[in-house]
């Protein structure tokens, strides 16, 4: 049975004591929920010991204004209920928290830089769900780790003490703050103490993708031959059986440091390389000195070598494709989205960040060089290997995932191709976002968020 979503209205200390809720009567009964018994109230990491009074003819909750207060909750929040009458625990939620890379208290209306907008957007689809979220920085996880200094909309954004949450989303965008000892830490401590589900909860290295996937068989045919580059020996090798290979740093994102070697004679190789303002290029008279060139490089930046692929073009321009993958409901992987995106005409990476421009499926492959027998089926193609190559990455490495941007490629024969996954997908590579309309990636990472934490 589905958990049931109630209004919870805020009361007057006053005239209601912290340790007494009133819960409407009918609610009492349907979920066998004892009245006038000491139970233990659950919001996230909160427990607070009280007795509930049956409210006839009302299908809410009320609880004082003193609790409401230490809970972080606002009169008139949507919640869901859920009674575990073994633990006689009456636990309210899903608490959500979201971890984000940074803040800017000055900034009242835009807190969040660019992904205020989402922030909002998740805010309003808990509402629509009887969920709560909130958003936090590393710098706001409290010295117990029990507590959390987070940021809530309430007709305005205000920050407070919360509980820690049910369920945390990462949605950190750098290493070095997901390495951090006290979010290590807190995700650990709210693992262990109270259960909390973690998703998202680590980047991925180019590398370790590729690897892991490679122990499957099945998804053998969608991996082009990649190794962690190591000597000239190996460059040697793969430019032996490629006219064409990339190397693509391994902790690289948005296309950065993402360099092309291309055969243009018997012994000639140009180097492209991806830069903010466009392909810069770079012609060597043999493949030793491109090596010698770009060795200084691997002291610092680990890359990946990589197969080079034909991709399939619109005005010789390369086009791959972006799936948003997450799970659902039930959670089952599910496809959410999936997007063609064009290269810009003077960069031969496709990101957005680097002048990229989106398109459907459709359209993509409409105004394409594919091959009008390879089209029909095309985007049915894609959602398979994406949903494949997602469900593998869950079975082969070892973290908890619920959304992933996984780019595939199409090659000049049909073929499809994986190009990268991204554990942290960025929202703009989806629908375009518009004021007031919550998209189905987000609608879709609160019913996770309901599965996982069982309400």
């Amino acid at each position: 049975m589905s958990t049931p979503k109630i209004d919870v209205q805020v009361i007057s200390s006053g005239i209601l004591s912290d340790d007494v809720l009133m819960l409407g009567e009918s609610m009492l009964k349907q979920w066998r929920i004892p009245a006038q018994q000491h139970l233990v109230l659950q919001f996230g990491s909160f427990r607070h010991a009280v007795t509930i009074v049956p409210v006839p003819r009302y299908e809410g909750l009320r609880i004082s204004q003193t609790l409401a207060r230490r809970m972080g909750i606002f009169s008139g929040t949507p919640l869901r209920l859920h009674y575990q009458a073994v633990s006689r625990t009456l636990a309210l939620g899903p608490l959500i928290g979201v971890l984000i890379s940074r803040d800017n208290p000055e900034q009242s209306e835009k807190p969040f830089g660019d992904i205020t907008m989402f922030c909002r957007e998740l805010t309003d689809a808990c509402r629509s769900q009887g969920a709560y979220v909130y958003f936090f920085t590393p710098n706001a996880i409290g010295a117990s780790l029990t507590t959390v200094e987070g940021w809530v909309y309430a007709k305005g954004w205000h920050r407070m003490n919360l509980p820690a949450p049910n369920v945390v989303n990462n949605r950190l965008t750098s290493r070095k703050l997901e390495n951090r000892p006290i979010v290590q830490q807190f995700i650990r401590e709210i693992k262990h103490r109270f259960g909390a589900q973690v998703f998202n909860e680590k980047f991925l290295d180019k590398s370790e993708v590729f690897d892991a996937l490679k122990r499957d068989p099945s998804l053998q045919k969608y991996l082009p031959e990649s190794h962690l580059l190591q000597n000239y020996t190996m460059l040697k090798s793969m430019c032996s059986r490629y006219s064409s290979v990339f190397l693509k740093p391994v902790r690289g994102s948005l296309g950065k440091g993402i360099i092309r070697l291309t055969r243009i004679g018997p012994e000639n190789w140009q180097a492209s390389y991806a830069t903010v303002s466009g392909t810069k290029r770079q012609s060597f008279s043999s493949l030793a000195k491109l090596f010698s060139s770009i060795a200084g490089k691997m002291k610092t930046v680990r890359y990946l070598i990589q197969q080079g692929l034909n991709l399939i073009e619109v005005g010789g321009r390369p086009v791959d494709f972006r799936a948003l993958t997450q799970k659902n409901a039930t959670g089952k992987w599910a496809i959410t989205s999936i997007v063609g995106r064009t290269a810009d005409s003077q960069h031969f990476v496709s990101n957005l960040a680097r002048g990229g421009t989106l398109s459907t499926v459709k359209e993509a492959v409409a105004k394409s060089n594919l091959p009008a027998a390879q089209r029909g089926d095309a985007s049915a193609r894609l959602s398979k290997a994406a949903l494949d190559i997602a469900r593998g990455v869950d079975a082969y490495i070892p973290a908890h995932f619920a959304e992933l941007g996984i780019d595939l490629a199409l090659d000049s024969s049909g073929r499809v191709w994986l190009i990268e996954v991204n554990s942290k997908p960025s929202k703009n590579d989806n629908t375009p976002l518009k004021e007031g309309k919550i998209r189905p990636s987000v609608r879709m990472i609160i019913q996770y968020a309901r599965f996982i934490s069982g309400f």
